[in-house]
């Protein structure tokens, strides 16, 4: 649900992952209760292999944590860039990884060397040691969460 800015945030939003792209942009052919004739309606777009639909249906439903977007990332670039993109262009950082783009849509941008050191069944402590750390942090930085597993 979008309060007509889904081309806006299609367009940002392809631009995260390099297989991202905008599939269809749809306009509504007679007038709705949100927009006359001829605004557009729906935006679809492809992102990390996942198909999305962005509906321009005005103001009613604004974006809550309730519903979120995980990127896993390979490594600290990756988790920079994407980071970056999102807080940089009108977002906001928040706890553990999580922040939200400019529109109110949370995202949380994982490294997936995070989860392999936070679920280590092998060794406990140092995945209550890998967490402890994660817990301090806004944008997740793999060699503190790294050296804190180590102990």
């Amino acid at each position: 649900w979008s309060n007509h800015t889904a081309e806006e945030q299609a367009a940002f939003y392809v631009t995260l992952l390099p297989d991202g792209r905008v599939t269809r942009t749809e306009r509504t052919p007679a007038d709705t209760p949100s927009q006359p004739a001829g605004d557009v309606i729906v935006v679809m777009f492809e992102l990390g292999g996942n198909d999305y639909v962005l509906l321009n249906g005005g103001p009613m439903f604004p974006q809550t944590e309730a519903v979120s977007f995980m990127i896993s990332t390979d490594d600290q670039a990756e988790t920079d860039r994407i980071w970056n993109a999102i807080v940089g262009n009108g977002g906001q950082e928040s706890q553990c990884g999580w922040c939200k783009d400019k529109w109110g849509v949370s995202w949380q941008v994982t490294p997936r060397r995070l989860l392999e050191l936070v679920y280590d069944n092998a060794d406990p402590a140092s995945a209550k040691r890998a967490m402890e750390a994660m817990m301090t942090m806004k944008k997740i930085d793999i060699a503190t969460i790294e050296a804190a597993a180590k102990g």
